[in-house]
């Protein structure tokens, strides 16, 4: 019977079982630096523990305020080329905590499985936005472009817009248009909305659209910056996460 020999076999396993032993045990900080996630906007005041456990204390991802976060690199899909940190947060009174995973590779960046509550403070001013909801989220961009959204989004809105009433709630499906990430939010009674459109630069545009035939609505809207838009109007800005 021919024996086929594979001395190199051994050398091989023991290599790669010290690789990934070195990963489990490197610190989370360094990785982090490594596989560039803070190119797409995540960062901490101060970042803890191993990559199999660590901690990222008040975190951000741009002028998003995530919290502190406990987070998880799988050195599996280290060596496989891929980064994915999964990420889990302690509720905010009455609302859930953030979970979910951040993936990177070469070409591609998103979100997976996300869901909680991110306060959003002052980021989309002078719409009045104060936190978004996230059910179940997953976003991918590939080489610059959305390929992949799916999941609802709730954003909450502070009371009024230069004393015009605004409902506390605007609600929608997240979509791919155009090579952008969409994020359509319609309030209950459907005459207002909210219209995220978020590059994988991190660059968005958000438009508030409210109908309206009250000629005393249209010109208080008219002195916070609204344009007529159809039957409505319109107010726009623009930034960057």
């Amino acid at each position: 019977m021919m024996k086929i020999r594979l001395d190199t076999r051994p050398a091989v396993l023991f290599g790669g079982l010290t690789l990934l032993g070195l990963l489990v045990f490197l610190p989370m900080r360094l990785v982090l630096g490594l596989v560039g996630l803070g190119e797409y906007g995540l960062s901490a005041r101060a970042v803890t523990g191993p990559v199999w456990y660590g901690s990222l204390i008040e975190a951000r991802l741009g002028d998003l305020s995530l919290g502190d976060l406990r987070a998880r690199l799988s050195p599996f899909q280290l060596l496989l080329g891929r980064a994915r940190l999964d990420l889990n947060g302690p509720a905010q009174g009455d609302k859930p905590g953030l979970t979910g995973a951040i993936s990177t590779s070469r070409y591609s960046f998103g979100i997976d499985d996300m869901t909680g509550s991110v306060p959003t403070g002052a980021v989309f001013a002078p719409l009045p936005i104060n936190r978004i909801e996230l059910e179940g989220v997953s976003i991918r961009f590939d080489s610059g472009a959305c390929a992949v959204a799916q999941g609802r989004v709730k954003a909450q809105l502070s009371g009024a817009i230069a004393t015009v009433p605004l409902p506390q709630a605007m609600s929608g499906t997240v979509k791919c248009e155009g090579g952008a990430l969409i994020v359509p939010l319609v309030s209950q009674a459907g005459t207002e909305s909210v219209t995220l459109s978020i590059r994988s630069n991190g660059r968005y545009r958000a438009t508030l659209d409210i109908q309206s035939s009250d000629p005393a609505v249209a010109q208080k809207l008219g002195l916070v910056g609204f344009q007529q838009a159809g039957a409505g109007y319109r107010l726009s800005t623009e930034g960057q996460f």
